[in-house]
């Protein structure tokens, strides 16, 4: 499933812009597409631009009938009745979804016998230290079985000793689900910390939810801003 919100409030239509002779959007469905990972893929929206953008590419689309805060919750919408055990959230503005880091999220589930972890999603090592500063950037830390313990715009950890050499984690936003977790998701309210960092993944952690965080080498980019969409052309090209 991909979230794809037309209005985004810090790079409008970001999802339509031009990616090599193709939508943004267009090129992270076909990238979810060809790792062949999944029975299904569909983009979900409230958007007839997004919407017809897909499906005249040859792709599936779902149109939203309620208005949504999150992706989540649009996608819980969206599957409330198929038969599905997994759902995989891919961003709507990750281009560069690549099938390594998708096919080692869905593994952590093969291995949970006792149905532990209730979602699973990605982190990659940086050292740059304006990207560990940048807001944009989510940061994530975990605990020693790599179980997320909080996720925050801000550094975190904070180094108030330079000597230990604690890694830093960017939080990359693709998360693998248990229906029964998302559909948690949908009915419980938003709560104090989600709402001050504006991050949905701490709903899952104020509610008691199991984050298994996997680790992976791809960074790819996140088009966020109108810099990002030049860095992913260059790149692309």
């Amino acid at each position: 499933m991909i979230p794809a919100r037309y209005a985004a409030s810090r790079f409008p239509a970001k999802l339509m812009q031009d990616l090599s002779g193709k939508p943004v959007i267009v090129r992270t469905y076909e990238a979810a597409i060809n790792t062949e990972l999944f029975d299904e893929v569909f983009v979900v929206t409230d958007s007839a631009i997004i919407f017809d953008a897909i499906t005249s590419a040859g792709g599936k689309a779902i149109r939203s009938i309620k208005e949504h805060e999150c992706g989540s919750d649009r996608i819980a919408e969206a599957i409330i009745d198929m038969d599905v055990d997994i759902i995989v959230n891919v961003q709507g503005d990750e281009p560069f979804t690549d099938k390594e880091s998708l096919a080692a999220v869905l593994a952590v589930f093969k291995s949970d016998i006792e149905k532990e972890i209730d979602l699973a999603s990605l982190m990659v090592r940086i050292t740059d230290t304006e990207e560990i500063a940048n807001p944009n950037t989510v940061k994530v830390i975990v605990d020693n079985r790599n179980f997320a313990l909080y996720f925050s715009r801000f550094p975190i950890p904070y180094a108030r000793a330079t000597d230990v050499g604690q890694a830093y984690y960017k939080h990359k936003g693709i998360y693998a689900f248990r229906k029964s977790a998302l559909m948690d998701f949908q009915r419980l309210p938003m709560l104090g910390l989600e709402a001050t960092e504006k991050i949905e993944a701490i709903r899952y952690l104020e509610y008691g939810k199991k984050i298994k965080m996997v680790e992976t080498t791809v960074s790819g980019i996140e088009i966020d801003t109108p810099e990002d969409l030049k860095r992913a052309q260059k790149a692309w090209k």
